[in-house]
Formats: C-alpha cells, sequence, structure tokens
C-alpha cells in the first residue's frame, strides 16, 4: 500500500499545478486553429454524428434500442468513450512525451498523466452538458437514477488515474507498448457495447465481454442517463470494477516508483 500512498500524495499536494498546467496544455493544443478549444467539443461531435449515420441509420434503419431512440443511446455511450479513448492514449504517452522537461526539475512525474486526464476532463464536461440538453429535448427523464452521476464519475476518473499511471510507465519502458494500447483501443471500440447491445449475446459471451472495465463504466452512464438501474443492484460486477481499478493502480505504483528514476535512460 505504500506505493499507492506516494503516488496518492503526489497527486493531492499537486493538484492545483495539475488543473494550470492542464489548462495551458489544452490552450496550447489549439492555439493558431481559429475555433480554438472549440474543437475539443467540434471533433467529438462529428465523430458522434458520423457514428450515429453509419450505424444507426446505415445498419440499423434508425431503429431504437428498446424504447430509447439509437441516437440517445449511441450519445450515452460514446461520450464517456470520447474521454475515455482519449485519456488512455494521450496519457500512456505523458511521461515520454514530457520527461525531458521535468527531469531536472523538483516535479512528481507521476503527475504527468493526470495533466492529460484533467486537459480531456473539459471537453467530458462541456459534452455532458449538451448531454442534458438533447435529454430534455427528446423528453426523457433520468429521474433519480441522476443521483448516482457523482459515482460513476469517480469510477471513471479513478480507473483512468490507475491506468495511465500503468501504461505511461510501461510505455516509457517498452515503447512497443504505445503501438498495442492504440491497437487495442480500436479493437475495444467495438467489444464495449457502444454500437450494439451485448446483453443479445448468450450468458457465456456476455461474460467474457464484460470482464472488459471499460463496459462497466459505459453501461453505467447509460443505467444513469437513461434511467435503468442502480449502480450496486449488480454488486458483483461492482465489485468486480473496483478490484481490478484498485490492482491496476497497485501495480502501476509499484512500477512507476521502481523505475522512475531511470525515466531519462530510456528516452
Amino acid at each position: 500500500m505504500k506505493p499507492i500512498m506516494t503516488i496518492l500524495k503526489e497527486l493531492i499536494v499537486n493538484i492545483h499545478l495539475i488543473i494550470r498546467l492542464a489548462v495551458y496544455e489544452v490552450k496550447g493544443s489549439y492555439q493558431g486553429h481559429y475555433l480554438g478549444v472549440f474543437w475539443q467539443f467540434l471533433s467529438p461531435a462529428l465523430q458522434l454524428f458520423l457514428y450515429w449515420f453509419v450505424f444507426g441509420v446505415g445498419l440499423r434503419s434508425g431503429k431504437p434500442v428498446g424504447e430509447t431512440p439509437f441516437f440517445i443511446w449511441l450519445m450515452v455511450g460514446l461520450i464517456p468513450w470520447f474521454f475515455l479513448s482519449g485519456s488512455i492514449l494521450q496519457g500512456s504517452n505523458s511521461i515520454y512525451s514530457k520527461v525531458n522537461l521535468v527531469s531536472k526539475m523538483k516535479f512528481p512525474v507521476s503527475v504527468l498523466p493526470s495533466i492529460t486526464i484533467v486537459g480531456k476532463a473539459f471537453g467530458f464536461m462541456l459534452m455532458l452538458l449538451i448531454l442534458f440538453f438533447i435529454l430534455f429535448v427528446y423528453g426523457i427523464n433520468p429521474g433519480l437514477y441522476l443521483l448516482q452521476l457523482p459515482y460513476y464519475l469517480l469510477s471513471i476518473f479513478a480507473f483512468l488515474f490507475a491506468t495511465t499511471l500503468l501504461f505511461s510507465t510501461i510505455s516509457t519502458i517498452v515503447r512497443d507498448f504505445q503501438q498495442i494500447i492504440q491497437s487495442s483501443m480500436r479493437m475495444l471500440l467495438y467489444l464495449s457495447g457502444i454500437f450494439w447491445d451485448i446483453n443479445r449475446l448468450p450468458d457465456v459471451f456476455v461474460g467474457i465481454l464484460k470482464l472488459n472495465p471499460l463496459y462497466y463504466i459505459i453501461a453505467g452512464f447509460r443505467d444513469t442517463f437513461l434511467g435503468q438501474q442502480w449502480f450496486f443492484d449488480d454488486w458483483q460486477y461492482t465489485l468486480y470494477f473496483w478490484s481490478t481499478t484498485l490492482l491496476i493502480l497497485f501495480i502501476g505504483s509499484v512500477v512507476h516508483i521502481r523505475f522512475r528514476k531511470q525515466f531519462i535512460d530510456y528516452i
């Protein structure tokens, strides 16, 4: 537990610095663009429209999922996916791309993935606000299920923190790992229940696909915004998700502390 406590302490102590650097990074990413940070919304919105047109209009002919319009069902799944995918892909490369800048500074390298997560969170929160508006237009009321939104926000941030800490450490040591992550995220896009309902499959396949922690988060957002069930209704799956997240965090903390003094040697 000591490695985890060390990493969490570095995160808490530097939280204000993380937010400032995340804002600076977001502004710097879109410097010189006429639309500026508006691209944080426009880019996922264009992808959402494309996926809806291909999978909703093209392959499904606009058929709803249960009683939910496919566009709404898809949007509720894609919004957390964009945040998860973008944070994991960029966060896993955050140490390698910035370690030269902080190697001679009194700056904990462990917070670099968190800067990426916070930067991506700005666009994520904006998309959630837009989702609220669209649900209102469609007359969809989540009711009391919306009270569990903070829980799923905690889940997604905790999972991203643990995952990017581990992945960024391994990617710095073994550069091929970054390519593996990119290929895996493209595959998981279609195996996380974003475009289709995995519950239509036989139970054995559902059980295998639910081993993917990303599915827990995406399904949780749908349960919340579409008013389907509480997170504690399936307490076994909730226990599995948090056990997996804590295991990833423990491994990531141990590996990170073990190798971070040698990061500069791998560049």
